[in-house]
């Protein structure tokens, strides 16, 4: 489920978002510093970010080619129904996949859009096949990525 938007964040708690989300490897103290705070006030904010799920989590952003994953591409998947127990059978069994990296159930011109890693043709292929001979699947539309100019995490915190 999604939240709401929060509407009683103040700028610097969207400055911390976006010193965040542009670094979240920064200590609390460089981040203090960066937002005019002082470290205890900083941990509590963020802290409070955190446990309001604003702020997710944390990671590391990896590069899939270095990491043998030569091709992403997108599948818009339409299924053989819409009821409740079909969708939710899809997404568990997507979830279950690691080279879905994101599953979106969607409008118009299918039910979900998934995005895939694979590490060469004959991977994705195979994805492919696999998807398509999903009991629920009736059809599957693959979308191979050829250049990315533009990939930005996260959402927009300017003004």
């Amino acid at each position: 489920m999604s939240a709401a938007p929060d509407t009683s964040l103040d700028e610097v708690d969207r400055q911390i978002l976006a010193e965040l989300q542009a670094d979240g490897r920064m200590t609390n103290v460089e981040l203090a510093r960066r937002v005019g705070l002082s470290a205890p006030p900083c941990l509590r904010r963020v802290r409070r970010l955190e446990e309001e799920r604003i702020i997710r989590g944390y990671h590391a952003e990896l590069d899939p080619v270095a990491l043998g994953y030569e091709i992403t591409f997108f599948a818009l998947v339409g299924l053989e129904s819409q009821k409740e127990a079909v969708l939710t059978a899809f997404e568990a069994r997507m979830r279950d996949w690691p080279e879905v990296r994101e599953c979106h159930m969607i409008r118009g011109g299918g039910d979900f859009l998934l995005r895939l890693v694979a590490r060469d043709t004959a991977h994705e292929n195979a994805l492919t096949a696999r998807l398509t001979a999903a009991d629920e699947v009736a059809r599957v539309q693959t979308l191979q990525t050829i250049r990315t100019s533009k990939d930005e995490t996260g959402v927009p915190l300017g003004g």
